[in-house]
């Protein structure tokens, strides 16, 4: 797995993908993502993408999820 993030324009609607919270620090390792498909994408920002996700949850993108 790599440790590039996708951009924002990288992102669309409906695609799986791994976010943490702003309020959770970014760096810190006990930080447990939150898995979700993407509903809005609010553009790039230093910690990764901000996204909203079907489920209500704001953060930044860390990875995406591809189906196996």
């Amino acid at each position: 797995m790599s440790d590039e993030r996708p951009t924002a324009k990288e992102l669309r609607q409906g695609i799986t993908v791994e976010v943490v919270q702003g309020d959770q620090d970014v760096e810190s390792t006990d930080t447990e993502p939150v898995v979700g498909e993407v509903a809005t994408v609010y553009g790039d920002e230093p910690e990764g993408p901000e996204v909203e996700l079907k489920n209500g949850v704001v953060g930044h993108v860390q990875s995406v999820l591809h189906d196996e």
